[in-house]
């Protein structure tokens, strides 16, 4: 058992390490910000790898070979928000079994290999610079159990005859790699479809019943009834699955920055006015918006005046309802704490600015309702 939690371990350690380093070489992705809690229903194609069958006192040597099944995923996860997410995942396969490889002889077989446990998974989620796409990669770790229904194997000439049965468990991991395709029309709601490798460790081991003879079967016993175990070595399968992800509080995926057509426009006579704009649903500098601040304090340092008025917009989308006009309202004083803060950087005493956030009124730029306008998105930086 604790060789068995050291393998387990350094598998864990290892997938972790693959998932850090994929990560820092793709830095030049941004991870889209899946946030808040989710769940994914998926289903689809079970694929068996052979598995190999241990000679014993009353079991002959061989190799089970599995037809395609079915496999289906639930889970329920948490995003980070920085592309990173967390989930705890319930799974099952089911498998029939077409035959045993005996060497020269087979044994033909009904009933099946039905897999099912639970996972706990790390995933990172991608932005390749499309909004309706997003590749993810993870690992997970769990235990599973394999349960044999049903299962009766026979040689054609009736030499050889296994009735299998029992469940039996062990410790588990997997590796995930996948697609999503955000939805245009429900926001929150994507498809994805997967690539799965989920193993159980070895030894697997059922409950056998088996009448037989010896000839040419690679078997320890007579003609005579034997009942034991049957062990077979580390279960290997891969999983083809199509499903949907529902995340509850979705952020959207990141635009292209906006650049600042007019980052000095004059407010009135005794004030002047400076113009920053930000991605939807985002309060991030990036530092074009940094520049502006940096020359917005240097305008106020270099001349007397009395004060800096800070004031943070939105744009309409999301407005249709007081949830979500509260939600644009938070988001524009967001912003301008953002920039109150980037100030208080450049040397601006705190006591200095007064910030307001005012959600979606008085944009810049009339829209219809419900409308992404990167022009409204922005916040000005009024000095007096």
């Amino acid at each position: 058992m604790k060789l068995r939690l050291r393998l387990i371990a350094s598998s864990v350690f290892s997938l972790s390490a693959s998932l850090y380093s994929a990560l820092v070489v793709s830095s030049s992705a941004q991870a889209q910000p899946v946030r808040g809690l989710y769940v994914t229903g998926s289903g689809g194609a079970s694929f068996n790898q052979d598995q190999v069958v241990r000679l014993n006192s009353i079991m002959p040597a061989g190799r089970d070979v599995y037809r395609i099944g079915e496999t289906g995923i639930g889970s329920i996860g948490y995003g980070l928000g920085n592309g990173f997410r967390v989930e705890i995942e319930g799974n099952y396969r089911n498998n029939s079994l077409k035959y045993q490889n005996l060497g020269t002889y087979k044994a033909y077989g009904h009933g099946s290999q039905q897999t099912y446990g639970f996972m706990a998974n790390a995933l990172f989620d991608m932005d390749i610079g499309n909004h309706y796409i997003f590749p993810y990669f993870g690992a997970g770790i769990g235990y599973g159990w394999s349960t044999m229904n049903g299962v009766n194997l026979y040689t054609n000439d009736n030499r050889l005859t296994e009735k299998l049965g029992g469940t039996f468990g062990n410790f588990s991991y997997q590796a995930i790699g996948g697609l999503s395709f955000p939805t245009p029309w429900i926001v929150g709601l994507s498809f994805v479809t997967e690539y799965r490798f989920w193993t159980m460790l070895a030894p697997q081991s059922h409950t056998a019943d088996v009448w037989g003879t010896q000839g040419g079967y690679n078997s320890t016993h007579e003609d005579r009834y034997g009942r034991g175990n049957r062990d077979t070595t580390t279960y290997f399968n891969h999983s083809l699955l199509l499903g949907l992800r529902y995340e509850f509080n979705p952020a959207p995926p990141p635009e292209t920055p906006v650049s600042n057509p007019t980052p000095e426009v004059p407010h009135s006579r005794n004030s002047q006015t400076y113009l920053i704009f930000f991605n939807w649903n985002s309060a991030d500098l990036d530092d074009r918006a940094r520049a502006i601040v940096r020359e917005a304090a240097l305008g106020y340092s270099s001349v007397q005046h009395t004060r800096i008025e800070v004031n943070g917009y939105t744009d309409n989308s999301g407005s249709q309802n007081e949830k979500g006009k509260r939600y644009n309202i938070e988001l524009s004083l967001k912003r301008a704490k953002a920039i109150r803060a980037e100030l208080i950087k450049n040397g601006i005493a705190a006591s200095e600015v007064d910030i307001h956030g005012f959600g979606s009124e008085n944009p810049l730029k009339k829209t219809s309702e419900n409308t992404r306008e990167a022009q409204n998105r922005r916040v000005e930086i009024i000095i007096h």
